[in-house]
């Protein structure tokens, strides 16, 4: 267990500090940063394993999602959706839509006596990936509620064979999954593609429908996008606003820095509060990663676990007072302001820099005005993410 918990609010029953590098049979857990990187960096040694990719059948899509490819197909994917999610264009495309959703989200905060912290975050946080990706042809909080119903599944657990699931279980997942993907595609992505191949626009789906893509892969890829996009911003808005508003000192900070000053703040949360707290990579041909005075052979067939909330907390990486939150932190050479809270390597989170300016374009506007805690989170655990969701976050909004 974690000794001082430090400025952390999430913490995961279980989840102790443990080595560095650990194996257990065909599973070797990192938590050491170092060793995570060489891993995740591992090209064409290893491929994603992580949020159930190794169950989805092969063959099916024309072009496999690109949160679960690997090898030069993901490259040329991610190559040609960087221009989507590069830090210039996101500022320069969407800063105006970011602003005025965030403008109308605080006014709706402030027209009601409390609100709810949890679901204006959502609501925003997919009101924004929506111009992003191009499904603008349905109301964006009928699709909000329709891209939550995706988390509705069974547990289950990578280390075990069949993810550890029951038959019973494997068809609940198949009816939580099928009936919330055909919703999905009548009601948001059908309407966008017939819209986007009679007037292409300057979106995701209008880029997959030049490249080739089947209605069947655009309504996989907008589901990677529009869950991916909902779920990691809505729990990081609602994760950074917690601490602003329990900390007086950081709020005041926050509020009177640019924006530079805000973005550090922003960083140092997620990276001591990673919204995904696992990274799973599968070994195909064997290498040694290596630890202080440690190493460690990958053999072809083991399962690695990167614990994200370890290696973010790793002192050899981020330095002293690892689970405060610290802008100013010195860290080792090559390490991000966000740890590996948004991954590393091929299968880095393209969404960074868009994550990290939605949600300082929606505080800024939320903590300008009189904030008050009317009812603190309740905080649960999510499989598929391995990380936390923050609910019933209620707030009063002068």
């Amino acid at each position: 267990m974690e000794p001082d918990p430090g400025h952390r609010k999430a913490h995961r029953p279980g989840e102790g500090a443990g080595p560095r590098i650990e194996r257990r049979g065909r599973t070797v857990r990192v938590r050491s940063l170092e060793a995570a990187r060489q891993v995740l960096r591992a090209r064409q040694r290893t491929t994603q394993a992580g949020f159930t990719a190794e169950s989805i059948p092969q063959g099916v899509l024309k072009h496999h999602p690109i949160l679960m490819s690997d090898g030069p197909l993901h490259d040329q994917q991610r190559t040609k959706v960087a221009r989507f999610f590069a830090p210039s264009v996101v500022r320069e495309r969407y800063t105006d839509l970011m602003e005025s959703c965030a403008e109308r989200i605080v006014a709706e905060a402030v027209s009601s006596p409390r609100c709810r912290l949890d679901d204006l975050a959502l609501f925003y946080s997919v009101e924004v990936t929506a111009q992003v990706v191009g499904l603008t042809g349905s109301d964006v909080r009928s699709m909000a509620r329709r891209l939550v119903t995706f988390f509705n599944q069974p547990p289950f657990d990578l280390d075990q064979p069949g993810l550890g699931r029951t038959r019973r279980q494997w068809m609940q997942a198949a009816v939580n999954g099928l009936v919330p993907l055909v919703r999905f595609y009548v009601a948001d992505v059908r309407p966008a593609v017939r819209a986007r191949r009679r007037e292409p626009a300057n979106d995701v789906i209008s880029h997959l429908i030049a490249e080739g893509y089947t209605d069947t892969d655009i309504l996989v890829e907008s589901v990677t996008y529009g869950t991916a996009g909902m779920v990691t911003t809505r729990e990081f808005i609602c994760m950074a606003a917690w601490h602003l508003l329990t900390d007086d000192s950081l709020r005041g900070r926050f509020l009177e820095g640019e924006q530079e000053e805000r973005l550090a703040i922003l960083n140092e949360v997620i990276r001591l509060e990673p919204v995904v707290g696992h990274l799973y990579r599968r070994v195909h041909e064997g290498f040694t990663i290596r630890d202080r005075d440690t190493q460690v052979a990958l053999e072809p067939g083991d399962l690695v676990d990167v614990h994200v909330r370890s290696t973010n907390i790793d002192l050899d990486a981020v330095g002293d007072q690892p689970l405060n939150v610290c802008p100013d932190r010195q860290r080792a050479r090559g390490v991000d302001p966000a740890g590996m809270t948004f991954g590393d390597g091929a299968h880095k989170c393209p969404g960074q820099p868009l994550a990290l300016l939605e949600a300082d374009a929606l505080l800024v506007r939320l903590l300008a005005r009189e904030v008050r805690i009317v009812r603190e989170p309740s905080i649960d655990w999510d499989d598929l993410i391995e990380g936390y969701t923050l609910r019933d976050f209620e707030l009063q909004v002068r």
